[in-house]
C-alpha cells in the first residue's frame, strides 16, 4: 500500500511539474493548494532534495523547482525514495531483497512466485508514468484503466 508520505511526495512533486519554466513554489504554498501538513511537507522536500529530484532556493523569494525535467522523473523514482522497494514481500523484490527465514524452497513457493509477479506489474506502470504524462491525464498503461 501506498503510504501517505508518498502520496504527499507524488502531490508535491506534481505541483512542481506544473510550474512554467522552473518557477519556484515555496512550501507553504505547495502545502495549502495539495492540502499537505507543511510541517510534514518540509521533510519530505529535504528528502526528495537529497534525493536530486528538487531543487531549494532560500530567501524571501525562495522556494522548490524539479532538478530535471519533468518527462524524467517517474511515480516509481518517487515512491521508492518515500516508501522503498515495491514488492510487497522481501523476497519478491529486486533491490530489497531478503530471503525469507520460514520458507524452505524459494524457487518453488507459490506466493513468492504471486508476489513477484505483483511488483513486476506495479514497476512496469509506475515506472513507465513520469511526473509530465500524469499533468497532462496521460498514463502509459489506459488500456488497463479502462478495460
Amino acid at each position: 500500500m501506498l503510504s501517505q508520505k508518498a502520496k504527499y511526495a507524488l502531490k508535491a512533486m506534481l505541483a512542481l511539474a506544473k510550474q512554467n519554466n522552473g518557477d519556484l513554489l515555496q512550501a507553504g504554498d505547495i502545502a495549502e493548494q495539495q492540502n499537505v501538513p507543511r510541517k510534514f511537507l518540509e521533510l519530505i522536500l529535504l528528502e526528495l532534495r537529497k534525493q536530486g529530484l528538487v531543487h531549494s532556493h532560500r530567501g524571501k523569494h525562495g522556494g522548490y523547482t524539479l532538478a530535471k525535467p519533468a518527462d524524467t522523473i517517474t511515480f516509481g523514482q518517487v515512491v521508492r525514495i518515500m516508501d522503498g522497494p515495491l514488492a510487497p514481500i522481501p523476497c519478491a523484490s529486486l533491490t530489497g531483497y531478503r530471503r525469507c527465514v520460514d520458507c524452505a524452497d524459494e524457487k518453488s513457493c507459490a506466493i513468492r512466485r504471486a508476489m513477484r509477479e505483483v511488483r513486476d506489474a506495479a514497476a512496469s506502470i509506475l515506472d513507465s508514468l513520469t511526473l509530465e504524462q500524469a499533468c497532462h491525464g496521460g498514463s502509459p498503461h489506459a488500456e488497463l484503466l479502462t478495460g
